[in-house]
């Protein structure tokens, strides 16, 4: 994935995370906010409790290239992020490359899909109207 098509910066990230939406299934969680640049960016995120740096870097490498294999099915003019969850560690690439597509189809980012409206939530209806991960409202 070209480097121009990366989320990389915190701020980046956390603008996704606080005004975006958000759908998951039992292996990935997406994130995703509309932009008015015409290219998609993605970042995608694996925690420590996955592994060591080896196993989390290679499953990015996985996500980076399943999403960039099929980038023509996804709508343009937005930010993702895609989060690995403890399960996808055990899924065979075919398994992931649904797996990632199922989770972007219900979100409504593939081309010709539409999203379902009872799993996507805004970081408002969330509770995170000041942008907090822990569910606290701010005064």
């Amino acid at each position: 994935m070209h480097r121009k098509l990366r989320l990389r910066k915190r701020e980046d990230f956390n603008v996704v995370y606080r005004y975006g939406r958000s759908f998951a299934n039992s292996q990935f969680v997406v994130y995703w906010r509309k932009r008015s640049k015409s290219t998609f960016r993605m970042g995608v995120s694996a925690s420590s409790k996955l592994g060591g740096a080896v196993v989390r870097n290679r499953l990015r490498r996985m996500v980076k290239e399943i999403v960039r294999l099929n980038s023509t099915k996804l709508h343009e003019d937005m930010d993702l992020i895609l989060i690995v969850r403890k399960p996808a560690l055990s899924l065979p690439y075919k398994q992931m490359e649904s797996s990632i597509l199922h989770v972007l189809r219900k979100a409504g980012l593939l081309k010709g899909s539409v999203p379902s409206p009872s799993a996507v939530t805004s970081s408002a209806a969330r509770g995170n109207r000041t942008g907090n991960r822990n569910g606290k409202q701010g005064k």
